[in-house]
């Protein structure tokens, strides 16, 4: 019996597909493909698919945690993608120490996925 596991992604959840998968490759992703309304994206070698499926619970309550090495630069590589107001309802907040021992710039996409994008101390 062979258990290996050799990938793990997580569906993603878009309300506008287009917006999302826009707001995505602005900060940096790289679309690997796209057939109809599901794309893997890719950023520092990790992946997700993003789907063209919405509930608005679900996203809500969906959080990526993405480990960086700078969490401030983060936080300004976001606030310059939001500037020119294209992205909706997508927001960002400055980096926040947790007392779980990282730093961590909050971000949400345009349809409410909440973003972690966390420095370690």
């Amino acid at each position: 019996m062979d258990l290996t596991v050799l990938d793990n992604r997580v569906f993603v959840p878009a309300r506008d597909f287009q917006c999302s998968r826009e707001f995505y490759l602005a900060l940096g992703w790289k679309e690997n493909w796209r057939r109809n309304q599901l794309a893997e994206l890719e950023l520092g070698g990790v992946r997700f698919l993003l789907q063209d499926h919405y509930d608005q619970g679900w996203a809500e309550n969906f959080m990526l945690q993405i480990i960086v090495v700078d969490a401030q630069a983060w936080f300004e590589h976001v606030r310059a993608v939001l500037a020119n107001k294209q992205f909706g309802a997508a927001r960002t907040q400055p980096p926040k120490r947790e007392p779980w021992g990282f730093l961590v710039t909050y971000v949400w996409d345009p349809c409410g996925v909440l973003l972690h994008i966390a420095q370690k101390l």
